[in-house]
């Protein structure tokens, strides 16, 4: 497979131009961006699967079946997440603010909202806000980064090219982190000219092994969502080339979220192979990225493999036998045929001191694997979340 080159300054494709300001939600700094294209797009989405769901999403549900879309709103500070009929009617409000301002059809534009839950939209404070963004609409995908961040340390944004085209991915995503079946922000921005329909399953298969792998803390937003706008001006790519450069773009991503969870200092990856479905190295990798004694001897760099063991033998609903066990921890043997290897504490808490921290573990069972996504727990998480409601 041929190397993903990033570009060195992330760029928009052809005919997207993104804008940001403040309206008045955050006492500073951007809380409101747009995203635009300048035609028609081929669009999909994928949204959280959490019950609770926020009135962006359950709007975005029927929007998304369309296919098409011109431009992406969001808001930052406030999630518009339990507020009823009124947080519909704010959503679709919301839209049709941004479809006025860009002349395009309220259906073809997507709304998202990210922040404090249980409190009101102020919509009129983004409808005002949005009101001139047009003219403000320029190349640069962190301009638009910045608009949509909560805890994020700083906006995040990637592209590369593939043939003639350019793929952009713009996101964000700190704490609440679990994705399911979607993601935390993320919004994939592409001039290729797609098949009619490839939209959708191209990026469900990307999502699956890149943002549904990814976890902060183990807890499934209300507002997660992924849309991949294609609008085909570049024309038509190798549709091969262009999904496996996909699927890396999403992985790098993920892991940049990942190492900007909340509180973190390094990025935790575990890469489970030998399981005897594919479910069952999803399980286990996800139950070593999301167990707080893990995540806390990553953070603390202490030699304690009993942490990784655990948290691979409690996956009681999936074939696992400790016999037949290996893991490597950093390029370090610590266990194998169902004890601890001779090997130096001393060492590997050295190499655990190291970003990233990367568990391997073969289960010896079958062919299939998975690799997950996380991060170390530290004093700054509790931090950022005792207070996030009053902050």
């Amino acid at each position: 497979m041929d190397e993903i080159v990033f570009d060195a300054a992330p760029r928009l494709p052809r005919g997207f131009s993104c804008a940001s300001r403040n309206c008045g939600l955050k006492e500073s700094g951007p809380d409101l961006a747009l995203f635009y294209s300048e035609a028609p797009a081929q669009a999909a989405a994928l949204f959280t699967r959490n019950h609770v769901a926020g009135a962006p999403v359950l709007v975005g549900r029927e929007l998304i079946r369309g296919g098409v879309l011109r431009a992406v709103v969001v808001n930052s500070k406030i999630s518009n997440v339990g507020t009823g009929e009124a947080g519909i009617a704010a959503a679709r409000r919301m839209g049709a603010a941004a479809a006025r301002e860009l002349g395009v059809p309220a259906e073809q534009v997507l709304m998202s909202s990210t922040g404090v839950i249980g409190r009101p939209l102020p919509i009129e404070k983004i409808e005002a806000g949005l009101v001139g963004m047009r003219a403000e609409l320029q190349p640069d995908p962190l301009v638009g980064a910045r608009g949509i961040m909560t805890t994020d340390t700083y906006p995040k944004a990637l592209s590369f090219a593939v043939g003639d085209a350019v793929v952009c991915i713009v996101a964000k995503g700190s704490g609440m982190v679990e994705p399911n079946m979607a993601t935390v922000l993320v919004y994939i921005f592409t001039d290729a000219l797609l098949p009619p329909g490839a939209a959708d399953p191209l990026l469900r298969r990307a999502v699956d092994v890149s943002f549904n792998m990814l976890s902060v803390d183990s807890d499934t937003s209300t507002s997660d969502t992924c849309a991949l706008l294609a609008n085909g001006l570049a024309g038509e790519v190798d549709g091969e080339a262009f999904e496996r450069a996909l699927v890396a773009g999403c992985i790098r991503m993920a892991e940049m979220l990942a190492r900007d969870g909340e509180g973190a200092t390094k990025l935790l990856r575990a890469r489970v192979s030998g399981a005897a479905s594919a479910a069952a190295a999803r399980r286990v990798a996800k139950s070593i990225v999301n167990s707080p004694l893990v995540k806390t001897m990553a953070y603390g760099a202490d030699p304690n493999i009993g942490r990784i063991l655990m948290a691979v033998g409690k996956c009681v609903d999936v074939e696992i036998d400790g016999s037949r066990l290996a893991v490597v921890v950093n390029g370090m043997p610590v266990w194998a045929d169902g004890a601890r290897l001779d090997y130096d504490d001393a060492e590997l808490r050295q190499r655990l001191r190291g970003d990233p921290v990367d568990i391997d573990v073969d289960l010896g069972l079958g062919a299939f694997a998975a690799t997950a996504f996380g991060c170390d727990l530290t004093h700054g998480y509790i931090d950022e979340n005792a207070a996030y409601y009053s902050s």
